[in-house]
């Protein structure tokens, strides 16, 4: 399967020409990527316009290593668009009409009643757009109900869309757009919040930081990179791509579940920020509390299933040090940290040896790859593992200082990132409860399942180099990210 002529793709944001254009350095993780002369040929700028074999590998291996990302209005949409979409519902015939009255009529409709307590309102709804019903007389959840109505679909393509979101037009379109490429079997748009203005600061909040909300930027998603999961509350997906479809057993993280057995199967799964999906966030505290909980709950069965993909932080051994030397707190954990950055700058360096500044390189490197390990040991005291942290804060003044630190340096970083409309105070108990409440569901679980799986952190060896072989334009070495 190749990338067909007129696809076109874009280098990703951190991307970086190095050498006057003679290599790539990006992608998840970093890796240098020597390009062949005639592979320089074919980019214009940080574009990238496929017209031959050879731009046709060259883009692909772009897309594969997450250097560049498609340009999605610029592609042609499938030969057969047609598509249907599937809603699976319980109750809510109100949010279910505005959704249905967004989809439009003329639209092949499946709505999902998942043994509503109210069937009537939701097949009235259904009823008024001319949609299909599908009535379940016991509940199955998420996921069985999607597949009830999968199971019934005809066309190429499916969408589902959760009965609290709202879509906009050119949703679907653009996301289909992304099928040029025959290896994506799903797409899926940015969610984000329904209401504006935010009537309480939960809400403001959530508009700010949703748990759905995956960014800005288009992204390739897979296990292990900055968009490793996409929700099912909005999805285009390959029909045949599907099979069974999603894990009738699971009732919560069943849309990650989906994501990563697609990616190892050797699917891509795209990412697309330029359209939304417009969800009705939770607005009241209890309601939005259980329901981060909930989430949190979803980390043991995926970590059942996915043992490689899940784990609260992944460190490499010089990230591990790092950590561990500033956690300490003692009088030599700075020239300690130092040595430890030192060293990992000098051997990057000698991995970008042949580029026009490899130690320039190599420390923008190394810091990003601080900063990730330090934000994920933050996360770990004030997120996954909080309650050892509780307990730790009882008996150790040094575990107080590093619990306060990370809090406030987490509270201080995303509140600027994510340019909230919350005052810092009220930003930060929403981020500290967000925590609590995701960790406690983690928790939970893993207390019933007896297992902890889900909270074993994963430490892993810095790749050394890749070459490429075969006929590719192009030669690449991997760089340690964290």
């Amino acid at each position: 399967m190749t990338l067909p002529p007129g696809f076109v793709v874009e280098l990703d944001r951190h991307t970086r020409v190095v050498d006057g254009g003679r290599a790539l350095l990006g992608g998840f993780p970093t890796r240098l990527l020597k390009l062949a002369p005639r592979a320089r040929r074919l980019l214009t700028g940080r574009t990238l316009a496929v017209r031959d074999a050879a731009g046709a590998l060259l883009a692909d291996r772009l897309l594969e290593t997450g250097m560049a990302h498609p340009v999605a209005r610029s592609l042609p949409l499938p030969a057969d668009p047609r598509y249907t979409v599937v809603v699976p519902v319980r109750d809510r015939p109100r949010q279910l009409d505005r959704l249905l009255r967004s989809i439009g009529r003329g639209r092949p409709v499946i709505v999902v009643d998942d043994a509503s307590r109210q069937p009537a309102a939701v097949a009235a709804a259904a009823a008024r757009y001319g949609a299909q019903l599908v009535v379940l007389t016991s509940n199955a959840g998420p996921a069985g109900a999607r597949n009830a109505g999968l199971r019934l679909v005809t066309t190429p393509y499916v969408v589902f869309a959760d009965s609290d979101v709202v879509l906009d037009p050119d949703t679907v379109p653009t996301l289909l757009r992304h099928f040029a490429d025959p290896r994506v079997a799903m797409a899926v748009p940015r969610i984000t919040g329904l209401t504006a203005p935010a009537t309480t600061w939960i809400e403001r909040y959530e508009n700010a930081r949703s748990s759905l909300d995956l960014g800005a930027h288009p992204a390739p998603v897979r296990p292990g990179t900055p968009v490793s999961w996409a929700s099912s509350a909005c999805v285009v997906a390959r029909t045949d791509a599907l099979g069974d479809g999603f894990d009738a057993d699971m009732r919560v993280g069943e849309d990650v579940d989906l994501c990563w057995r697609l990616v190892a199967a050797g699917r891509r799964v795209r990412y697309e920020p330029a359209v939304r999906a417009a969800h009705e966030h939770r607005v009241r505290l209890g309601d939005w509390l259980r329901r981060k909980a909930f989430y949190g709950t979803g980390a043991q069965p995926l970590a059942e299933r996915h043992p490689e993909s899940v784990a609260p932080v992944v460190l490499a051994p010089w990230s591990t040090a790092l950590a561990a030397a500033l956690l300490a707190g003692r009088r030599w954990s700075a020239p300690a940290a130092a040595a430890v950055l030192g060293v990992v700058t000098v051997r990057i360096a000698r991995k970008l040896d042949g580029t026009g500044h490899p130690y320039r390189l190599a420390v923008r490197l190394t810091g990003n790859g601080a900063l990730a390990a330090l934000s994920q040991t933050g996360a770990l005291l004030t997120r996954h593992w909080w309650p050892l942290t509780a307990v730790g804060c009882v008996f150790s003044g040094r575990v107080r200082r590093a619990a306060a630190v990370a809090a406030l340096a987490d509270i201080a970083l995303e509140h600027r990132r994510d340019r909230a409309t919350l005052d810092p105070l009220r930003y930060g108990l929403a981020r500290r409860l967000d925590d609590l409440a995701y960790g406690a569901g983690v928790w939970s679980a893993a207390l019933r399942a007896r297992s902890g799986a889900a909270l074993r952190p994963r430490f892993t060896r810095r790749d050394g180099p890749v070459p490429v072989s075969g006929k590719r334009p192009a030669a690449d070495r991997r760089v340690p990210r964290h």
